[in-house]
């Protein structure tokens, strides 16, 4: 006679998926997006004692609303602003990380392009020169100087196989140093600790407005360099390498691939994409360089870049998202009053549940069952 015994599986099992549809994979962010506006909500109730839904509001309002039609269009340009030099920093990172180089230095990068393009602005400002050769110039300067910044790491990684994390972050500092360096050198007037608005009575060196907008060059980049990218990743050859570096060193080595030589290319690229990124920051937006040009971008954008898993149509979205955040919470600090922690919370936990929705699209759960054996 058969005796039936129960065996036991653990509490809960990953498997990786083999893949995702889109639907589902926009469905887990709206359900993650949905999941982290209602635990944002009880913080803002319990903690700040303000009713959640003002809160939204205000922060919709921050980025694309203001209480007259002068108000809104200034917001949504500043809006568009901030979201092309971020996506500018992410489509950057796009090419390195897809092949496993973890470059942390974009914020370093786009410093040093942007201390080139002040660099230029400040020498040739009063050349005579037309503005459109000007800025073609500023942008050559820009480029060049990200460039050689993202190769650096990438000759010690490709040669000795440095730790392209911590190489990346230490630049960072350097270019940091480097730009506190030029500013004083630069002061304006002497004493004062900053460059000031450079070229402000000639605007040599600045973006000028296209159909009307201010910062229509701006986007007109950020989009070149978007649908650039995308090409250069899905459709090239080089593109291709990237992948097949990224997946394994040995098969690309087996293939033929030159890993030395594909690790030095792209990173000169995505040095070169956050120097383009300086050049906005500096020509397109600020108008003078300080150690505050990058303002943090750098680390955001692997955010960006790491969410749409470097498809750079997706940085998109992911870029507009991240920026609303920022631009609503600066504003319910500044209509509550609130510190600008408080407001930053807010944002932290809608990141939290969003980066956390990428276990669900990787990994597959699976729960305990009984089995019966005879």
């Amino acid at each position: 006679m058969s005796k039936e015994t129960s065996v036991k599986e653990p509490l809960i099992r990953l498997t990786k998926r083999d893949g995702m549809p889109v639907w589902a994979k926009i469905l887990v962010y709206l359900v993650s997006i949905l999941l982290a506006l209602g635990v944002s909500a009880l913080f803002i109730f319990f903690v700040t004692k303000l009713n959640p839904v003002d809160v939204y509001k205000t922060m919709w309002q921050g980025a694309f609303g203001g209480i007259s039609d002068t108000v809104r269009k200034l917001h949504i340009s500043v809006t568009v602003r901030d979201i092309c030099t971020l996506l500018l920093l992410g489509v950057a990172l796009a090419p390195a990380f897809k092949m496993r180089f973890w470059n942390c230095g974009a914020e370093g990068q786009m410093l040093m392009g942007g201390v080139a393009t002040a660099f230029i602005m400040i020498k040739l400002g009063n050349s005579g020169l037309p503005n459109w050769l000007l800025l073609i110039i500023m942008c050559a300067g820009a480029i060049l100087f990200g460039a050689v910044w993202g190769l650096i790491p990438a000759v010690f990684k490709a040669v000795w196989n440095t730790n392209e994390t911590l190489f990346t972050l230490m630049m960072n500092y350097v270019a940091i140093q480097i730009t506190s360096y030029c500013v004083a050198l630069w002061e304006n007037p002497f004493g004062s600790n900053t460059v000031g608005i450079i070229n402000q009575s000639s605007r040599a060196g600045w973006f000028p407005e296209l159909f009307g907008q201010r910062y229509g060059l701006n986007i007109i980049i950020a989009v070149i360099a978007t649908v650039a990218m995308f090409i250069y990743l899905k459709k090239t050859k080089q593109g291709y390498e990237i992948a097949v570096v990224g997946e394994s060193k040995n098969t690309a080595k087996y293939a033929g691939i030159s890993v030395k030589k594909v690790i030095i290319r792209t990173m000169l690229i995505s040095g070169a994409v956050c120097g383009v990124a300086g050049f906005v920051g500096v020509a397109g937006v600020d108008h003078t360089i300080s150690t505050s040009t990058a303002g943090g971008r750098g680390f955001t954008a692997i955010i960006v870049a790491w969410l749409a898993k470097f498809n750079t149509f997706f940085m998109v979205a992911i870029t507009l998202l991240i920026i609303f955040l920022n631009r609503g919470a600066s504003e319910i600090a500044s209509k509550f009053a609130l510190n600008e922690y408080a407001a930053n919370i807010i944002t932290g936990i809608i990141l939290f549940f969003i980066l956390g929705s990428e276990f669900f699209i990787t990994y597959k759960m699976h729960f305990r069952r009984k089995v019966k054996e005879a």
